[in-house]
């Protein structure tokens, strides 16, 4: 009858039933676990993992088809379970917490990873694992030395500990709890300090204390905020006071805020009250928190003349479709980047005229900070509507000033904001420095990309794709192009809504040239092509073609500040912190031009730069780092 019942709840849709349950002649580690689900079978290959990673062996799976008259035929997979520990648990008490967990793996609401044995290790919710996911998560981004796997075992190998730590992240922020809060966190810190005292292993210990330190410097969560429908939020953001932060590298920011789901992880960085920066798709996901750390260290410097300091933040998207889908692909960019403009939002004050409203359900533990501004950057440099959208749904005091551009201000890529500020200071470098520069890749009417010589007025245009970008999917090479046709057909691919160097009209390129996918191994090189770019190799590979058009003999290397692909000889990849273009990176010795200019952040790192005199403040004499080149700072 339980079977029938629990059939008849599914029918109808893509939901799961189950039931866990120990038979009367089971020993105490062995129990069974039923999963009802109408229409198709569920793969082994699906269900199996997420069992296991809640601590669980499988001993056997009988399945059976059950095929009602005037009903959608159902399944019922009958998991035979043995527990992986010694420890018997309470079947009832943890019914409720396994199925829980076990739905939302499924449903894809939680990761499916070794912190789920906390389900039945340290008897905690679904949720409250995420907990300690997301501060996992966190750790690794601000440059743990310990694996994913590591941390996971350290903290599931420890389950007492695992729960005194969730217990004092709930003493912290329930709202609930009123004036026995600070008697409760007194009391956990003290039961926790002494737990850790008892942990044998020293990197277990580590990995435990790094994860008490990040709590004790959280100063606010959403974990407590819910929808309309009243469930949780599916998503968890954390706001930090770095200063109180165990071993987090320099610059530490004012503030910090952290958001987690298993679609987008996204960081915040903020270096006063009032600052200003830009929010990226960032495509590196082991490292972007070093990659928003060091944009936040120039904006720092950048917008003294905007606001006091500056911002910066960064998100990923974790589960992207493939690329060759534009437009699903897209989509969930914008999906994740509206994820993460609401974790922000869900922990900023607003204003009521002078008045400052803290957000509903919010324990704080710093003082008001209403302040929150967003600018485009890379891969959101359309998404101002959706911020401004995001704003006006949270009713937040800035409204649709809340983010930079679309429609209600200036757009950032129609305006070509970096490339006109880079521009400005390459025609005063030209007035000053002896060389000729036009004013930005788009608007240059006489400029050839990769220029071969001063009184041939650039010539050559090559181009190499960002890693993991839509819009620069092919490699370009035209070693001779008519500047005023390819003016005309840039512009003509700049004003379409998407688009890369493969919609390039190849009856414009001169000979020699073409468009070559991101998938070729090796790309052929003409005489023309190698003249331009000063070597002999008839092919290479993309890396090698890569590193070839950074030390090109040119006059300006112009950097779009989408990596960082310049370090000094005395520096190593890793100090670079910049894995993705670990491959591409030359030294500033190996550079041939007589100019760099950044049209964006972190092209070079600062090694090659040791500024000696500024005659002018657009203009800069450097060390033999950067082979004696003059810089351009953006």
């Amino acid at each position: 009858m339980r079977d029938i019942e629990l059939i008849e709840r599914v029918q109808g849709s893509e939901r799961l039933a189950m039931n866990l349950y120990r038979p009367i002649e089971a020993g105490p580690r062995a129990f069974r676990f039923k999963v009802y689900r109408a229409g198709m079978p569920i793969a082994l290959s699906r269900s199996l993992p997420m069992l296991e990673h809640l601590g669980v062996r499988v001993d056997e799976e009988r399945p059976y088809l059950i095929e009602a008259v005037g009903a959608t035929p159902a399944w019922i997979h009958d998991f035979g379970l043995e527990l992986a520990d010694d420890a018997e648990f309470d079947i009832e008490r943890l019914k409720d917490l396994f199925e829980d967990a076990f739905a939302q793996v499924w449903t894809g609401a939680i990761e499916s990873d070794d912190f789920n044995r906390l389900v039945l290790r340290a008897q905690l919710s679904a949720r409250e694992v995420t907990i300690l996911r997301a501060y996992a998560k966190y750790l690794r981004q601000v440059g743990s030395t310990f694996s994913d796997a590591y941390i996971e075992r350290a903290v599931t190998g420890n389950p007492a500990i695992a729960r005194m730590l969730v217990e004092l992240f709930i003493a912290r922020f329930d709202p609930t709890l009123g004036g026995t809060r600070e008697t409760r966190v007194d009391s956990l810190q003290k039961t926790i300090d002494s737990a850790l005292d008892q942990v044998p292993n020293l990197d277990e210990d580590r990995i435990l204390r790094q994860f008490l330190g990040v709590i004790k410097a959280t100063q606010r969560t959403n974990y407590y905020l819910f929808d309309a429908e009243g469930k949780p939020k599916p998503y968890l953001s954390f706001k930090f006071n770095p200063a109180q932060m165990p071993g987090l590298p320099e610059p530490k920011p004012m503030f910090e805020i952290w958001v987690y789901s298993p679609r987008v992880e996204g960081v915040h960085l903020r270096g006063g009250r009032m600052a200003r920066g830009g929010l990226r798709w960032s495509d590196r996901r082991e490292d972007f928190r070093t990659e928003v750390l060091g944009l936040m260290k120039a904006q720092m410097v950048k917008n003294v003349v905007i606001v006091p300091v500056g911002s910066k933040g960064g998100f990923v998207v974790k589960n992207p479709p493939p690329q060759s889908e534009r437009d699903a692909w897209r989509r969930e960019g914008i999906a994740c980047y509206q994820t993460f403009l609401r974790g922000l939002l869900d922990l900023t004050d607003n204003l009521a005229g002078t008045t400052v409203v803290p957000p509903r359900d919010v324990v704080r533990h710093d003082p008001d900070d209403p302040y929150l501004v967003v600018a485009a950057d890379k891969g959101t440099a359309t998404f101002s509507d959706y911020a401004n959208a995001i704003s006006q749904e949270y009713g937040f005091w800035l409204d649709d000033a809340f983010a930079s551009g679309g429609s209600v201000g200036y757009d950032h890529k129609k305006m070509a904001i970096t490339a006109r500020r880079v521009g400005v200071g390459e025609a005063a470098l030209s007035r000053n420095g002896r060389r000729h520069a036009d004013n930005g890749l788009h608007r240059g009417r006489h400029r050839r990309h990769v220029r071969r010589r001063v009184r041939q007025r650039h010539a050559a245009l090559a181009a190499y794709p960002p890693r993991g970008r839509v819009r620069s999917s092919a490699y370009f090479l035209d070693p001779n192009p008519d500047p005023a046709t390819s003016l005309a057909e840039r512009g003509r691919l700049f004003l379409l809504d998407r688009s890369s160097w493969a919609d390039y009209d190849p009856s414009l390129i001169s000979a020699g040239g073409g468009v070559f996918p991101r998938t070729a191994k090796t790309i052929p090189l003409s005489p023309a092509v190698q003249l331009v770019l000063g070597i002999s190799a008839a092919a290479l590979s993309p890396a090698e073609l890569m590193r070839a058009i950074l030390q090109a003999p040119v006059d300006l290397l112009y950097n779009g500040g989408i990596g960082t692909y310049v370090k000094a000889t005395r520096e190593t990849h890793l100090q670079v912190g910049d894995r993705a273009n670990d491959a591409i990176r030359v030294n500033g010795a190996d550079l041939r031009c007589k100019v760099v200019a950044e049209g964006g952040n972190l092209g070079p790192t600062q090694g090659p730069y040791r500024i000696r005199a500024a005659r002018r403040p657009h203009q800069y004499r450097c060390n033999r780092q950067l082979g004696g080149c003059g810089l351009l700072g953006s």
